[in-house]
C-alpha cells in the first residue's frame, strides 16, 4: 500500500513564494523516484519536477530557476519549493511516484496565485 499525502498549498500574491511537502507511505522510499504534478482547472496533469533516488533532478521549462524539488530520506518528504509564482501556476499540485508498474498519487493540494 502506497499513501501520499500532500501540504501546504493555499492563497498567494504574485511574486510570493510556497513550499508544498509530501509525506510518503511507501516501502524503500530511499530508492524510489518521486514527482510533482498539476493541473489546472480545465487542463492535463503536467509534470512540474521530478526527483531520483539519486536526487537527480528535472524541472518542467516553466517553472525552472523559480522552483526546487527535494527530499528528506529520512522523513520519507518530497518538496517544492516554490518562489516567483505566477497567476499561471494556480493548480492543484499532486504527489506522484510509481510502485510495482502502478501509478500513485495524493489527494492534492491547491495553489491560488491572485492579487
Amino acid at each position: 500500500q502506497v499513501q501520499l499525502v500532500e501540504s501546504g498549498g493555499g492563497l498567494v500574491q504574485p511574486g510570493g513564494s510556497l513550499r508544498l511537502s509530501c509525506a510518503a507511505s511507501v516501502i524503500n522510499f530511499s530508492s524510489r523516484t518521486m514527482a510533482w504534478y498539476r493541473q489546472a482547472p480545465g487542463k492535463q496533469r503536467e509534470l512540474v519536477a521530478g526527483i531520483t533516488s539519486g536526487r537527480g533532478t528535472n524541472y518542467a521549462d516553466f517553472v525552472k530557476g523559480r522552483f526546487t524539488i527535494s527530499r528528506d530520506n529520512a522523513k520519507n518528504t518530497v518538496d517544492l519549493q516554490m518562489n516567483s509564482l505566477k497567476p499561471e501556476d494556480a493548480a492543484v499540485y499532486y504527489c506522484y511516484t510509481r510502485v510495482l508498474l502502478r501509478d500513485w498519487w495524493g489527494q492534492g493540494t491547491q495553489v491560488t496565485v491572485s492579487s
